[in-house]
């Protein structure tokens, strides 16, 4: 992808169910985001499973998890609507532990799990979804989502990125976490830079001054992945804490969105953003929501308006 291409877009329905993704009611919502917000992209994001931290099998469309034909099925309709699309496979704990904190003895140990054998199923994950973006003609694919603990562990993600170019001749990307740019030692392995935005309302010109030395030392195209904040007081300062509590704020999410977009369209070297999140079932219920959804809330004026420019 060009640096010049724009990037604005949402993520839809993320690790959707089986039948849940490619329905009536999806493919209304997903026209009401476009509408609603001028996207032009959007982020399909096929969920995969794993017991816990340490397992070292993943599971994939399976066991009531998004089924392949109803997601290339909502590929297909996303491009019927002038979208790109990227796709974004992303792999969760079923015991509720942050994907991030997936990891494995750096020495392989006798009878414990191992990187190798993890590695083995996360490449295979990556790469089916890698062959139905090729043949559905995906603008984009994100190699995964926020694996810290993993990410020192070169030489398996070359590997990994290899694998899925064999499959997927489109430009590929990562998304790393928030505060893990300068950590990740293998940029030159992707097309596209990509990471997740959740900075406190007061520090994004800091951080983007760390992210800028980054994207110029690796001369990469650079977008957020993912960025976003929920509508809770006190979300705005740690807007990356998703079982925040407290009083619904929908205000404090728009001064939150108005200060990220403030600070990213002065950078050049952003290409984007695309907004975590937008549902495949959006009601009244969404509107007071205290969660990340935009839809009905003061925010989605703003990214609109951003969007729109």
């Amino acid at each position: 992808m060009d640096r010049s291409d724009r990037i604005h877009g949402v993520t839809f329905a993320p690790f959707a169910a089986a039948e849940t993704i490619f329905t009536d009611q999806a493919k209304n919502s997903l026209i009401t985001a476009k509408k609603r917000l001028n996207i032009n992209s959007v982020i399909f994001v096929p969920p995969g499973l794993q017991e816990t931290p340490q397992s070292e099998e993943i599971e994939y469309g399976v066991n009531g998890l998004m089924r392949d034909d109803e997601l290339r099925s909502m590929i297909d309709f996303a491009h019927e609507q002038d979208l790109r699309v990227f796709l974004k496979p992303t792999v969760n704990c079923k015991n509720g532990t942050w994907r991030a904190h997936i990891s494995f003895f750096d020495e392989d140990v006798p009878c414990e799990p191992k990187w190798g054998n993890w590695f083995h199923s996360y490449a295979d994950f990556q790469c089916h979804y890698a062959g139905i973006a090729e043949d559905e003609g995906c603008e984009m694919f994100i190699a995964g989502c926020e694996m810290v603990m993993s990410e020192h562990r070169e030489k398996e993600w070359r590997e990994t990125i290899g694998s899925i170019r064999r499959e997927y001749k489109g430009s590929v990307s990562y998304n790393t976490d928030k505060y893990q740019e300068h950590n990740v030692k293998w940029w030159d392995a992707v097309d596209v830079i990509s990471s997740s935005g959740y900075y406190p309302i007061n520090d994004w010109e800091t951080q983007l001054d760390r992210i800028e030395k980054v994207v110029k030392a690796y001369d990469k195209p650079f977008f957020f992945a993912e960025t976003g904040c929920m509508s809770v007081r006190g979300s705005e300062e740690i807007p990356n804490d998703w079982n925040l509590k407290g009083k619904t704020d929908p205000e404090a999410q728009a001064q939150w969105y108005e200060a990220m977009f403030s600070a990213t369209v002065r950078r050049p070297w952003v290409m984007g953003t695309v907004i975590w999140s937008w549902g495949a079932d959006i009601n009244e219920d969404t509107k007071n929501g205290p969660d990340y959804e935009i839809y009905g809330k003061s925010a989605e004026k703003i990214i609109a308006e951003y969007y729109a420019k």
